[in-house]
């Protein structure tokens, strides 16, 4: 077997180890000092653990390893000397739920050492310790230890109760869940090396050599591809990172600092002395924290594992907010509206997102103290301009809902209006997801493989209570992350009449929203964004943002994005690009020249350069490599990768838009109005002067199978509201004996 010190270059051997049994303590008998029995005769700590923590311990006769309840509380007591762990009264914040991770880590770490435990032990065994009878208990968070549900009509902003069996999932403030176990270099904690026990190239290298900016643009697809791409994974995943306590940026505390005055979560990308670009600004090192450890369900045991502070489900998240204090923040208190800027008001013009007044310089640059950003559902609503406009347009389509709602339901609340809005809106989304952008991004056979498609008319009686909608690592760390190859150079604008404008370049526009506060720029943008052709999905990607990304004002130098995705995946442990190809039913590769036909045969050339083993290939640089799947934008194991995402996203949410016989279900009647959305509908209804457009705008028009067709001219459907009146004072529903019994007033369940 082999140990957590000799876990390289072994590990895939070990992960292949199938005869390890782990019996928790429930199912042994009357043995009440044990927590976990490992298999094979082995040795205890219960009678020398204070003695000889980190120095093995005595033998113990009996035929299994006995990991016991004494010992997880004095590594308990042990940790808790070194780690400050907070027990906040009211809301969990992400730095709370962090300082939990960290201990059970720490307690995680300490029994692997002592008892000598395996990479096998550790992924399977640890987690089935039952931490609740245990001193672990005093700290983990009440969301992660109980939380009874009752089934609603609204589903909660932070995403409990989503499966009533199972709270958390898809919940906010919970582990990404795996596809395949984690490859950390000493199999519990420090992120992934070379298969051979070496260091993997830099990141950096890895960027410069294998994705450089060569610009390539796709054949249909528009940039709208990726403005509603990055919409969807700013609706998905945030990872629960380190940020500087003032303005709630990445902390600058890693390149430029003494060892010992680095922040602790440093894993800052090194840059070779002959860099192409850096080394003109004698550039040697970029800033970069490690994501958080987070406390498993139940604070079980095991290796690191990083939690995402938004939801798992497509719940417009985006719009609202994943708690109810910050999305009351949102709204504007009447007519079930969210809160606007009405900065063009004296010409006629529709509002802009409210200000960002409390902490102005999160995710924003400002050019003077007189500058504002903008506010959302999402912190990273300022990250670049077009991630904003698609932000206004959904802010703006909510209140268009909830007006048209008002008119057809005088008598309703603002509560009323807000939810039933808000329903609307996540059910437009959840459509346009998977009616307009999967089916370019995945093509149709991907579609069908992984029961993707919609239906026609009529219900879809799909969901699975047994589907975990949580994110998956590989999808937040990599796959998703594809939009990256699609940037273009520079953003463009473009008049009504579809005709060219102007372009900024994009890291001109990154956290610098401020073009959207002249009149007419918001449609001329959202112009550009139906006209402008995506770049290829392929490995080039745009200097704007391998060298110039969140550049600083007056600075001829960014950072890196692509080291960023290889950094982070490698701190996520992430399993190589290889090891995802098998899971995804694609043949595996020994040599480089085994890929020949995967990927062009220049970039196999270029990363037999740089790699020592086809198995150290980076999840994210192998995925954007691969060749497209015909009729697809992605290769074979991006695409997937996604697919299971959102199959999980659609089986797993109680409250998906077509689901019959659920409290939260709409009438036969009204989603039939749903399954009307389109994206050019939504364009048309909240902007100004844009009175032309093509029905689908993720795709460049075509006179034939994409025309531009008059917003007037009926081509595009429009929801009819009539289809929400509450005539009786009761709005109608379907059908269910628990739609009466549980209101809004019960959806939130009880802690």
């Amino acid at each position: 077997m082999c140990t957590i010190r000799q876990i390289i270059p072994w590990v895939f051997w070990c992960m292949l180890l199938v005869n390890a049994q782990y019996i928790p303590i429930s199912s042994i008998g009357d043995d009440n000092d044990c927590a976990l029995y490992l298999s094979g005769p082995g040795r205890t700590s219960a009678f020398d653990y204070n003695l000889n923590l980190l120095r093995g311990s005595f033998p113990y006769d009996g035929q299994h390893t006995c990991i016991t309840y004494e010992a997880v509380n004095q590594a308990y007591i042990d940790a808790r000397k070194r780690i400050n762990v907070a027990t906040p009264k009211g809301d969990w914040k992400t730095e709370d739920i962090a300082s939990v991770g960290e201990l059970v880590l720490d307690i995680s770490i300490s029994l692997a050492r002592t008892y000598g435990l395996t990479y096998e032990d550790i992924e399977k065994g640890l987690p089935l310790i039952d931490t609740s009878k245990t001193l672990i208990r005093e700290v983990c968070p009440p969301f992660l230890a109980h939380v009874e549900c009752r089934a609603g009509k609204y589903r909660r902003f932070d995403g409990l109760c989503t499966n009533l069996q199972n709270p958390t999932w898809g919940a906010t403030m919970t582990p990404f869940q795996r596809l395949l176990a984690p490859l950390y270099a000493d199999g519990i904690n420090a992120p992934r090396v070379s298969v051979t026990g070496r260091d993997l190239p830099l990141s950096r290298i890895v960027s410069r050599t294998m994705h450089p900016d060569e610009g390539f643009h796709d054949h249909a697809g528009t940039v709208m591809v990726i403005a509603w791409g990055q919409f969807m994974d700013h609706d998905y995943t945030l990872t629960g990172t380190p940020l500087d306590p003032f303005n709630r940026n990445d902390p600058e505390e890693c390149c430029n600092r003494p060892p010992h005055q680095k922040h602790p979560y440093c894993n800052e990308l090194r840059i070779p002395d002959d860099d192409y670009f850096y080394r003109l600004f004698n550039i040697k090192c970029i800033d970069f924290v490690r994501g958080f450890p987070s406390p498993r369900v139940g604070c079980r045991l095991g290796s690191r594992n990083q939690f995402n502070t938004l939801t798992g489900v497509l719940d417009g998240n985006t719009v609202y907010g994943v708690t109810e204090k910050f999305s009351r923040k949102l709204r504007s208190g009447f007519g079930g509206l969210l809160r606007m800027n009405p900065v063009f008001e004296e010409y006629g013009l529709k509002d802009l997102l409210p200000l960002k007044l409390d902490i102005p310089d999160e995710g924003c640059t400002r050019p003077n103290r007189s500058m504002y950003c903008f506010e959302a559902g999402e912190i990273r609503v300022n990250e670049q301009l077009v991630l904003t406009c698609m932000h206004t347009l959904m802010a703006r389509e909510h209140n268009r809902v909830a007006r048209g709602l008002a008119h057809v339901n005088p008598h309703w609340d603002d509560e009323t209006l807000f939810q039933e809005s808000r329903r609307i809106v996540i059910a437009q989304i959840q459509h346009i997801t998977y009616n307009e952008f999967l089916p370019i991004l995945l093509g149709k056979e991907v579609m069908e493989k992984f029961g993707l498609l919609l239906q026609k008319d009529g219900y879809w009686d799909g969901h699975d209570e047994h589907i975990n909608p949580n994110v998956i690592d590989a999808f937040a760390a990599a796959a998703f992350r594809f939009g990256h190859s699609l940037l273009p150079t520079a953003i463009e604008r473009w008049s009504k009449a579809h005709k060219f404008i102007a372009s900024k370049r994009l890291s001109d526009l990154i956290r610098r929203p401020y073009d959207l506060y002249r009149a007419g720029v918001f449609d001329e943008y959202l112009m550009g964004l139906m006209n402008q052709v995506a770049q290829a999905m392929d490995d080039s990607i745009t200097q704007e943002v391998t060298n110039h990304l969140f550049k600083k004002p007056g600075a001829r130098f960014g950072m890196d994005l692509v080291s960023f995705n290889m950094q982070r995946g490698r701190e996520f442990g992430l399993p190589g690009y290889m090891e995802f190809r098998k899971f995804c039913g694609l043949p595996g590769a020994g040599s480089f020249q085994e890929l020949f036909g995967s990927m062009p045969n220049e970039t196999i050339q270029k990363y037999e350069s740089i790699f020592e083993h086809p198995s150290d290939v980076d999840l994210w640089s192998g995925g954007v490599s691969e060749r497209p799947l015909p009729g697809s934008m992605l290769g074979p194991t991006f695409a997937c990768i996604i697919a299971t995402q959102f199959s999980y996203s659609r089986r797993g949410d109680r409250f998906w838009y077509e689901l019959p016989n659920q409290p939260s279900s709409f009438t036969p009647e009204q989603v039939a109005e749903l399954k009307k959305t389109r994206l050019s509908r939504i364009i048309c209804d909240n902007t100004d002067i844009i009175d032309t457009v093509q029905v689908y705008p993720m795709v460049l028009p075509d006179h034939e199978i994409n025309p531009r067709v008059p917003c007037r001219s009926g081509v595009i459907p429009s929801i009819d509201f009539s289809k929400w009146a509450d005539y009786n004072g009761h709005q109608s529903v379907p059908t269910n004996p628990y739609v009466s019994n549980f209101g809004y007033h019960h959806f939130r369940g009880k802690k």
